[in-house]
């Protein structure tokens, strides 16, 4: 192999030099890379440069002779996907530009992998390659019985930077819950930390103490959209953390199950005559668009939730269409307008 030069793509903006190293030739050692830094071999726009250097779009990369063999990760053939699979997937894309994809997840289906899981998202993704070379990944999961939106990054590039504004929370989400009873008062904030008994899919996530030490802060913004007299209510709930289970475990411990969890709840919250399955729908989605401005998506109710909602009177309205609102600093205003679409305007019946 001879002296090679690459150049830094947008997608690896602000990426680590050693993770560009990971992600090109995945065959080179860490400690290898670093001696390869250290002796000069490897620079950046003309210069020595350390692993843990940030890259920036347009910089030259010398990568020199290496030591064995590398073949780039994004070169690696898909695996081939069960044509159904690839079809179904392909069903609950309800938008995707160059940069994202989002999708409508059914209820049932699993985010991810785990003991005695055959099928989920996340081994379905190869069909929505369109071609290219990157595989799309998942940015974050929601439950398996939760319905709704997930979000899908196109290259890896784009994934971190969604990743962080998750963890930036800059990402508003919205999810709709039919909860057995009325919150008093009907919207407010419920800050009850969380702690995670067991492992794997059999844990249980428990309200705890402010002292217990195993404990994780948690805390959830809702609204009481309308309700069944003092049976059932609609919920807009919007966690501003993100524990396992934390808008069911919330639910509860503010007296009001959301109906058909199967975990939390108890017998409360599978009253007769109402589907038993989880009533919890990832609404709605407001986020930061790699490509500047904002993007706003909604995905309609699950087929059981809609039987519930007309059962008990609850009108949810159109479903919006996607909306990017361009710019660096979308309006406010703006903003605001399309997030009441999506979030469900509270009636106080």
């Amino acid at each position: 192999m001879s002296v090679q030069t690459h150049i830094v793509s947008e997608d690896e903006a602000d990426l680590r030099l050693d993770r560009w190293f990971r992600r090109h030739f995945p065959d080179l050692t860490q400690g290898a890379l670093q001696k390869l830094c250290r002796t000069g071999q490897v620079r950046v726009d003309g210069g020595r440069v350390a692993g843990a250097s940030r890259l920036a779009p347009g910089q030259t990369i010398r990568v020199p002779p290496l030591p064995q063999p590398s073949v780039p990760a994004a070169s690696e053939a898909p695996a081939p996907l069960d044509p159904l699979l690839a079809k179904e997937i392909e069903r609950m894309v309800i938008y995707r530009d160059e940069k994202i994809i989002v999708l409508d997840k059914p209820s049932g289906l699993p985010t991810q992998g785990g003991p005695g899981i055959t099928k989920h998202v996340d081994m379905m993704l190869d069909g929505l390659r369109d071609g290219r070379a990157d595989r799309p990944r998942l940015v974050h999961r929601i439950d398996r019985d939760t319905s709704g939106l997930l979000l899908v990054a196109r290259t890896p590039g784009v994934a971190a930077k969604l990743a962080a504004a998750f963890r930036g929370r800059d990402v508003k989400k919205t999810y709709w819950a039919v909860v057995v009873g009325r919150p008093m008062p009907g919207e407010g904030v419920i800050d009850q930390p969380l702690a995670r008994l067991g492992a794997g899919n059999g844990a249980l996530v428990i309200a705890a103490s402010r002292d217990d030490e195993d404990a994780a802060s948690a805390r959830t913004e809702y609204v009481t959209v309308d309700a069944a007299g003092r049976k059932m209510a609609w919920l807009a709930l919007s966690p501003l953390t993100g524990r396992t289970h934390q808008l069911r475990v919330h639910c509860e411990t503010i007296g009001t199950p959301i109906l058909g969890d199967p975990r939390y709840g108890g017998k409360a919250a599978h009253p007769e005559g109402f589907a038993d399955r989880l009533h919890l729908h990832a609404r709605a989605l407001d986020l930061p668009h790699p490509d500047g401005g904002r993007l706003i998506v909604a995905a309609g109710l699950p087929p059981h939730m809609r039987e519930t909602f007309r059962d008990l009177g609850f009108s949810p309205g159109e479903t919006p269409a996607p909306q990017r609102i361009h710019g660096p600093k979308p309006a406010a205003a703006a903003v605001k307008a399309v997030r009441r679409t999506v979030g469900g305007g509270r009636t106080g019946r």
